[in-house]
């Protein structure tokens, strides 16, 4: 389902000749009203009307989540404080948060743009969306709310965790769309066979995930354990939450909302925009944002933008899948490791369970050292030692093949490492770098 045709299937020139003037309106908001962005403009030796054509962005400087920290809490505010209507703040654990202030036309936009994500996932007024993500200051419940309600879809706004009471409304609202972390998905499915819930049984057909990176592996796990479509959708608080980009029917990268969130791929080293297929940091620009818009955010997520057209009907550029960040991306003597790697390579060993924990240590001789523990499936611990011996030998071996490292991997018995509700924690780095 297309919920808005006529941005969704803009003709490309048209759809360019939209996000130049966006992104002149937002130069000179930003120029006039934001005195840090002033100074950014100034020091480029660069002003609003220097900008001529969509491709005159890469002349405009950039913004970090270092910058939205120095100026907490209202320093990038672009407009006066009795417009601001919503705030919300990242769920960061170090240095200041994050903030995002919505202005009533802010709130419509991310609306819209969750509308546009979850009727990509099939969403309808028929449905009943069980919305798992986290309500409050985390972006992720309230996206997903507004999104529901502008299609006209019934929602549950659950919020996360209560499993038990999750899996209860799940079963006794037949419910028909799940939203949540796929880390909390995978554990919900886990917790209703532990229940005797048959879960492939209940009228749940789709489910839109994300705030954390999975792998198509992953994707494959959720959908056979539920018996339904797994879509993923992109978002990040900087930019305006969940709603930035999704996955229609043909789950073949990610639609960008580009007449409201422009895109960009650079090179992380150099700031040197790519072209499109070559893999990069995305950079995002909120064309059509009032209350703290964002010019050019470094995002930190790798990936690459697909010119190719979609079968689906939409024009708009999409982005694949999350490669990992380059600020999680592990260097394990000298090699880039990405927890999205391991996990890819990890479902696809029968015996496992798609839990893992990577541990990174310093050696007494100064070398890293990598410990993965892995979940094995329960009625592997009925083995002899022998089979389990197997197979920690060919998780090694797999691990030595895909990642180019050695890594020693641990087995433990189900329900070991520990679950979230939120985004999973994948890495603990003992390392002092």
């Amino acid at each position: 389902m297309i919920f808005n045709p006529e941005y969704e299937c803009m003709e490309e020139q048209a759809l360019k000749k939209l996000q130049l003037a966006s992104l002149k309106n937002l130069a000179e908001t930003m120029y006039c009203k934001v005195p840090f962005y002033r100074k950014k403009f100034d020091e480029k030796k660069i002003k609003p009307r220097d900008i001529h054509c969509i491709n005159d962005i890469d002349k405009l400087p950039f913004t970090t989540k270092d910058d939205l920290r120095e100026n907490y809490p209202h320093g990038l505010r672009a407009c006066p404080q009795d417009r601001i209507v919503e705030v919300h703040m990242s769920t960061g654990t170090t240095g200041k948060p994050v903030v995002n202030e919505y202005t009533i036309k802010d709130v419509d936009i991310w609306s819209e743009s969750m509308a546009r994500t979850l009727a990509g996932a099939g969403c309808t007024r028929d449905d009943i969306v069980q919305n798992c993500y986290g309500y409050g200051l985390f972006t992720g419940g309230l996206g997903v709310h507004y999104g529901s309600t502008t299609i006209g879809a019934e929602v549950l706004p659950m919020s996360s965790g209560s499993t038990e009471r999750q899996l209860m409304i799940l079963r006794d609202f037949g419910s028909t769309m799940l939203t949540c972390t796929p880390s909390y998905a995978l554990y919900l499915a886990e917790e209703a066979a532990e229940a005797g819930i048959d879960i492939r049984a209940l009228p749940i057909n789709k489910g839109c995930f994300g705030a954390e990176a999975w792998s198509e592996n992953m994707r494959t796990e959720i959908e056979a354990r539920y018996n339904m479509k797994a879509y993923d959708i992109y978002g990040l608080t900087e930019i305006i939450g969940p709603g930035v980009a999704f996955e229609c029917e043909a789950q073949n990268g990610l639609h960008v909302n580009e007449d409201l969130f422009y895109p960009e791929i650079i090179d992380p080293a150099t700031g040197k925009t790519l072209k499109a297929g070559e893999k990069g940091e995305l950079v995002f620009t909120t064309l059509t944002r009032e209350g703290t818009p964002m010019l050019r955010y470094r995002t930190r997520d790798i990936t690459y933008i697909m010119e190719e057209p979609c079968t689906c009907g939409r024009t708009t550029r999409r982005i694949h899948r999350l490669f990992g960040r380059t600020d999680d991306m592990l260097i394990i003597r000298g090699v880039n490791v990405f927890p999205s790697q391991i996990e890819q390579a990890l479902i696809e060993i029968k015996g496992t369970e798609p839990q893992y924990l990577i541990i990174v240590n310093r050696g007494e001789s100064h070398l890293d050292e990598v410990e993965l523990q892995v979940e094995v499936k329960k009625d592997a611990f009925s083995d002899e030692t022998k089979g389990l011996e197997s197979l920690r030998s060919r998780i090694e071996q797999v691990m030595k093949s895909k990642l180019q490292i050695s890594v020693k991997v641990k087995l433990v018995e189900p329900k070991t490492i520990e679950r979230s509700i939120g985004k999973a924690k994948r890495v603990v780095d003992n390392r002092k770098i």
